[in-house]
């Protein structure tokens, strides 16, 4: 009886009452900004009969688009799980001077315009810029290139890595580092025994968020991949920006559809590595 006035007076305890009225604001909102929009997709892309979409999806120049944005997002994500935890680790475990600033810098790319980002690296890393200069003269090409594509999306990656990594390390028990040296590890094999089981899912949620990020990504890879179907530097969302300037709906929709499914099953594997970590964790 006790418990059950307990439960009661939770209930009727709310800081924002009347769970009707916020749950139709909260359904409205979801739909307008986030239904809507993908519905739209779908319903363009049911006006295509099944050869159709695959006639349209399957053009060279698409298909080559959806291979570059793969490949260079994947190459980004794997070099921003690599830096993106030591920099989580530095920011965590050491303090130094300037380390608040530091950590404020490492979400600049959220903040800056990701035209702006773009701009400035092509610059940078141009004929002519700071550091294309000397790369050029070691034979080294970026701008324009799918190596100066893969920079871009390194630059608009890291954060989700670093901001994924970075909680986990501060809730770590250092008793589970210090019962390994106890038992004579090493500190190498304390961080691949230890350590790193636990980072595992925390990373491959910052992987597949910066993924998900790069291969969809405009504004920051617009300017430096060059868009040149010859060197096959034009990304997904470019040929998608260009279909629309030339009033062909149908494409546009049918890659669209295409990168919404990508982004779906990207989404829900994250998804499901954090129900699976949640579970270890209440488990242990």
């Amino acid at each position: 009886m006790k418990g059950h006035k307990i439960k009661k007076y939770i209930r009727k305890d709310r800081v924002i009452p009347g769970f009707d009225l916020t749950m139709g604001i909260s359904l409205l909102m979801l739909s307008f900004i986030i239904l809507l929009p993908l519905v739209s997709v779908l319903v363009f892309s049911f006006k295509l009969t099944p050869t159709e979409f695959f006639r349209l999806v399957t053009k060279e120049n698409i298909l080559n688009a959806f291979r570059t944005s793969i490949l260079c997002s994947v190459i980004a994500s794997f070099i921003n799980c690599f830096f993106g935890m030591i920099l989580a680790w530095v920011l965590v475990r050491y303090d130094f001077f300037g380390k608040r600033l530091l950590d404020g810098l490492i979400e600049l790319p959220f903040a800056l315009p990701t035209a702006v980002a773009g701009i400035t690296l092509s610059k940078l890393y141009s004929d002519t810029g700071m550091l294309g200069k000397p790369l050029t003269i070691l034979g080294l090409k970026v701008s324009y290139t799918k190596l100066g594509l893969t920079i871009a999306l390194i630059f608009i990656g890291i954060p989700f890595v670093v901001r994924a990594i970075q909680p986990v390390l501060e809730n770590l028990d250092s008793q589970y580092e210090e019962a390994a040296y106890i038992l004579g590890a090493s500190k190498v094999k304390t961080f691949f025994k230890v350590i790193l089981p636990e980072l595992r899912p925390a990373l491959l949620t910052g992987f597949g968020l910066a993924f998900a990020r790069g291969i969809g990504e405009y504004g920051s890879v617009i300017y430096i991949s060059g868009n040149s179907a010859k060197e096959q530097t034009q990304v997904v969302s470019y040929i998608i920006m260009q279909k629309l300037n030339y009033v062909d709906y149908a494409s546009a929709t049918a890659i669209a559809l295409v990168m919404l499914i990508i982004s779906f099953f990207i989404l829900l594997f994250i998804n499901i590595l954090q129900i699976c970590q949640s579970r270890r964790t209440n488990h242990v």
